[in-house]
């Protein structure tokens, strides 16, 4: 069976995928992540998973790897058009918490799995989130905790951030950073044998002895 490769430095992704037994390796490709001019925002992550996914498994054929199954995500925060990146220090974190204070902003990601025979399955998943109207005290708190220093937006909904969220409408997975529902789906359909099936099979050979 083809091994599985996540072509992703995010650690948020690799321990969703470990925390569902799948084994994999972690080869993460460096590609231009700059947004295109008039590109929209939706667009944006989509065409980055497919990048990475695409230069992770040649990097992995260069190397000499047999076949693989490539799995690429990228994750955006946005506002209408406006893209909210990883905060540059603790003072941008604290003026995009500030943006999104008591409104509703959008988490977009692309996800893309490539087979080895070249098949490619994607998906684009978008969950509206809505913080409270936030303090000064509440903004200070979270900007400095540090919480969401490496992540897009400024924040972590599985950490501090979470007590201060209103409403989350679609996946919490893809706020994380790969919505697993559908992630789970690409990777079936390209061969990965999931958790369940190998347990189920396991269970059925015990029945029959």
């Amino acid at each position: 069976m083809a091994p599985l490769l996540l072509c992703s430095a995010s650690p948020r992704r690799r321990e969703l995928l470990a925390r569902v037994g799948l084994a994999f390796e972690v080869l993460a490709p460096h590609v231009d992540e700059s947004r295109i001019p008039g590109e929209p925002v939706r667009a944006l992550p989509l065409r980055l998973a497919q990048l990475k996914a695409r230069a992770g498994l040649a990097v992995h054929r260069a190397r000499g790897g047999a076949d693989a199954i490539a799995l690429a995500a990228d994750t955006v925060v946005s506002m209408g058009e406006t893209e909210l990146g990883k905060p540059r220090d603790r003072v941008h974190a604290r003026e995009l918490l500030a943006q999104l204070s008591g409104n509703e902003h959008v988490v977009t990601t692309g996800v893309c799995v490539l087979s080895p025979g070249g098949v490619e399955g994607s998906c684009t998943i978008d969950t509206k989130v809505r913080f409270r109207a936030l303090t000064d005290a509440q903004l200070d708190w979270l900007a400095n905790s540090g919480d969401g220093d490496d992540k897009a937006g400024g924040y972590a909904v599985q950490g501090l951030a979470g007590a201060l969220i209103d409403r989350l409408d679609g996946s919490f997975t893809n706020v994380i950073g790969l919505p697993m529902g559908e992630t789970l789906e690409l990777l079936g359909c390209a061969g990965v044998q999931m958790p369940w099936a190998t347990l189920g099979a396991a269970l059925r050979a015990g029945e029959a002895r």
